[in-house]
């Protein structure tokens, strides 16, 4: 089991783009298993690179047809519209209905560096287009209108701890407070 952890909300590697690979080698094939590891583990459905800090264009997934890696993955075509309830890995506990297109045509590379081309639609595709928004540093609350998104911010900012500016790092005073 990975020790790896989710970066969350307010991390800044969340807002940044991610880095293309260059060469698709052990290293990537390494990372990939940590993250299909981290993935189950969430347990979620995909997970891109800088989730877990690592800048570079990779995503995994699996949507019930076993683990998947996608190496520098970009949408070439989108057609449709499809709404549904949408949660995020980097922000746990919570979800939206989001509305995004239905059919994508995703291409990239796999872990022998072939050229992969996937026509999808509904789930398999919000799951391309939700990993791609990560890896171009866009979290899933940018995605909600200007009411929601000032709601899910003021929530995730109440929720945040930041136990290392406080007495108590490992957080147990919290437990007797009233």
């Amino acid at each position: 089991m990975s020790s790896t952890t989710i970066r969350t909300y307010g991390d800044p590697v969340l807002k940044v783009s991610a880095q293309e690979v260059t060469d698709i080698d052990g290293r990537i094939a390494q990372l990939a298993e940590t993250m299909i590891e981290v993935m189950y583990a969430a347990p979620g459905s995909g997970l891109a690179a800088n989730q877990i800090g690592v800048q570079r264009r990779v995503f995994v997934y699996d949507i019930g047809d076993g683990p998947m890696t996608i190496i520098n993955p970009s949408i070439v075509e989108s057609d449709g519209e499809w709404t549904f309830e949408e949660g995020c890995l980097s922000v746990p506990g919570l979800s939206w209905e989001i509305t995004r297109p239905d059919r994508v045509h995703l291409v990239g590379y796999d872990l022998e560096g072939n050229e992969i081309s996937i026509e999808t639609e509904e789930y398999e595709g919000r799951v391309f287009q939700h990993e791609l928004d990560h890896l171009d540093g866009i979290l899933l609350i940018e995605r909600l209108d200007e009411e929601q998104r000032a709601a899910a911010k003021r929530l995730l900012r109440e929720r945040a701890i930041d136990l290392s500016t406080r007495p108590d790092p490992d957080g147990l005073g919290l437990l007797t407070r009233d």
